[in-house]
């Protein structure tokens, strides 16, 4: 509306964030983070465009229409925003860089020992691993994934045996900062994340509050991806070039097509490609078209 009014970066002014939390329905303690969080994403999405940074005044935007087009515009709208939080994903600690504004004035990358291409790079990596985990023919399916699995995926070789000390101290240095990055995934829906417990990462010399299962290993984080979260994740291989097959695409193809492309796929994947093509023609056509 008219009256709505957003800071210098584009977020909506404190005095607001009450209305904005009571219309999204939410409550409690967080209520005016979380309804902050919405504007940034409505924002980052084109939903609401800033017209004077100055004045602080803000319009609908032009994809504003989209949220009540097809189910197709909605997802579009909902991929420009896991963008928008997994590049917020690959920041560090706001604390470290605010530290380091406060002591030079400038932000010296190399001081927070952050190199973002690498860091968005490690993170498609190990969303990568955890897309191919939960389609795989082994992998966990609909169960959750131990965080230091997940970790060690794209930390240990594959070639290695029996990680060394160093490269142990390397999954735990990723697990921590996978802790931080999908505790930012799991409201965009791209995750079900369990963190890793707090008592693990206490002092040594503190007693625990409660007694813990040292095999408990959901202790140190359980992720699995959302049937959203599979979704996004497999049109962004898509968009990146990578092949990301689904059953159900070679449906309405030729026998041929649909031999040469089940031919790679696990065997449960290739029966039900095969199940759901054969649904679609009658028994002596289709046996016709495979011979």
């Amino acid at each position: 509306g008219p009256g709505t009014r957003v800071d210098a970066g584009g977020g909506l002014v404190e005095e607001q964030l009450p209305a904005a939390a009571e219309q999204l329905g939410l409550s409690g303690d967080d209520a005016a983070a979380y309804a902050s969080e919405a504007w940034r994403i409505a924002v980052d999405t084109g939903l609401v465009d800033i017209t004077d940074e100055e004045a602080g005044t803000v319009a609908p935007g032009e994809d504003l229409a989209l949220l009540t087009g097809s189910p197709q515009d909605v997802l579009g709208v909902w991929l420009t925003a896991l963008e928008a939080v997994l590049a917020d994903a690959s920041v560090p600690d706001l604390d470290d860089l605010v530290d380091a504004m406060a002591e030079g004035g400038e932000v010296d990358l190399s001081s927070l020992d952050w190199d973002p291409d690498a860091e968005s790079e490690f993170l498609d990596g190990v969303l990568g691993n955890l897309y191919l985990l939960t389609v795989g023919e082994e992998g966990p399916g609909d169960a959750p994934v131990p965080l230091p699995a997940l970790a060690a995926s794209v930390i240990v070789p594959s070639d290695m045996g029996e990680p060394s000390n160093e490269v142990l101290e390397q999954v735990s240095d990723a697990m921590m900062r996978l802790d931080d990055q999908f505790r930012l995934l799991e409201p965009i829906g791209l995750v079900e994340y369990q963190p890793v417990d707090e008592a693990l990462m206490a002092d040594a010399d503190e007693e625990p509050a409660a007694p813990v299962d040292e095999a408990d290993v959901s202790r140190y984080g359980m992720v699995r991806l959302t049937p959203l979260g599979l979704y996004g994740l497999r049109a962004r291989l898509l968009d990146a070039g990578f092949e990301a097959p689904a059953v159900g695409d070679l449906a309405d193809k030729g026998a041929d097509v649909l031999l040469d492309g089940t031919a790679p796929f696990p065997p449960a994947a290739a029966h039900a490609e095969t199940e759901l093509w054969l649904a679609g023609r009658g028994p002596l056509a289709a046996a016709r078209e495979l011979l």
